[in-house]
């Protein structure tokens, strides 16, 4: 699977400047720059930015574990949140933790620079078949 081609299916993965690495069916990996137009008050990179690059590598992990011909959409997302970005890169690790034939559950860990945990998102994501 070349990470190039599931960066350029999700526009939004572009707007966050998301660098997608490893994609296999056991682990995703991506990096997002702290930049300051993804920030809150004080500099701090914004809850939502993280949630939206935790759910892209999630996503791209269910993608990654599907059958063949069907498609996936998240449908539940719950997130932790341990410290503040203020700079440099976020990295993203995605792992599934179930993948059924009707959902697939990705935990995502996110950490800074120092390789701290930044936030841990579990999610949900449909397997849509037609």
């Amino acid at each position: 699977m070349d990470p190039a081609d599931l960066t350029s299916a999700i526009p939004l993965a572009a707007t966050l400047g998301i660098d997608v690495g490893e994609v296999t069916p056991q682990r995703v990996t991506a990096t997002m720059n702290w930049a300051e137009n993804l920030c809150t008050t004080g500099g701090i990179l914004h809850g939502g930015a993280l949630m939206a690059f935790a759910d892209t590598i999630g996503a791209i992990c269910a993608v990654a574990n599907l059958p063949p011909g069907a498609g996936t959409a998240t449908i539940e997302s719950k997130t932790n949140f341990f410290r503040a970005v203020r700079s440099g890169v976020v990295t993203a690790i995605s792992e599934p933790l179930h993948v059924g034939r009707s959902t697939i559950v990705a935990q995502t860990n996110l950490t800074d620079d120092r390789g701290k945990l930044v936030a841990q998102v579990t999610q949900t994501q449909a397997v849509l078949t037609e």
